[in-house]
């Protein structure tokens, strides 16, 4: 599974920050991220938006896992973020779990950790479950079974 999902990377922001899916549960998701000078602010620390871009994507992925992915869609529909310490360099690792899944939303507890287990960032992800519009085919339908 979690090659097939790693496989879709292609031309999105997982593939632009090399975010690295590691593993993908319903009730657990993985992923890894290194920090290079695109993921850099101006004086050469780790930009708060990389991190809030990492914990909506897994918030999101972790949705799309736990619905009918050929009925419905996950957007992220609010996000905060608490950055708990800079970070220059290294590599991040952010574990989403859910708090809440009900029918129309979704809500995600993402901890953001550095490779000495160090917190990074803390985030709370709300996410929307839509249906999908008659016309608008499964993102994964070529590549992935469904997942509810």
């Amino acid at each position: 599974m979690v090659e097939l999902l790693n496989s879709t990377r292609e031309g999105s922001v997982w593939e632009i920050l090399d975010i690295r899916l590691v593993s993908a549960e319903k009730d657990k998701v993985v992923a890894t991220m290194p920090i290079g000078p695109h993921h850099r602010q101006q004086v050469g620390y780790l930009h708060g938006g990389i991190s809030v871009v990492l914990a909506e994507s897994l918030a999101s992925l972790g949705t799309v896992l736990n619905i009918d992915a050929n009925r419905q869609m996950a957007f992220g529909l609010e996000i905060n973020a608490n950055h708990l310490r800079p970070k220059r360099d290294g590599q991040l690792t952010g574990v989403a779990t859910p708090i809440h899944r009900g029918r129309t939303t979704h809500v995600w507890d993402i901890k953001i950790s550095d490779e000495d287990d160090k917190l990074i960032c803390v985030s709370r992800c709300t996410v929307a479950v839509v249906d999908r519009p008659p016309d608008n085919g499964n993102l994964f339908e070529q590549k992935l079974p469904s997942f509810g």
